[in-house]
């Protein structure tokens, strides 16, 4: 390989590297194991609450009318 070929493999190389810093990846964060049942529990403990809330709601007109 004569010189001039490789100094432009190196350089490209360069700009190759520094162009894909620039670009952000689309790829999603990585959420562990441990963490994504975390977020889990928390989820169904609000839509416990959620319903649970809602339910005396309801529950109680009917009470009235009865």
């Amino acid at each position: 390989m004569n010189r001039k070929k490789k100094v432009n493999q190196i350089l490209k190389k360069r700009m190759k590297k520094a162009n894909a810093k620039l670009h952000k990846s689309n790829k999603p964060r990585y959420i562990s194991k441990a963490e994504r049942a975390k977020m889990e529990l928390e989820a169904q403990n609000a839509e416990n609450q959620a319903t649970s809330d809602v339910a005396p709601a309801q529950e109680t007109p009917s009470e009235d009318n009865a």
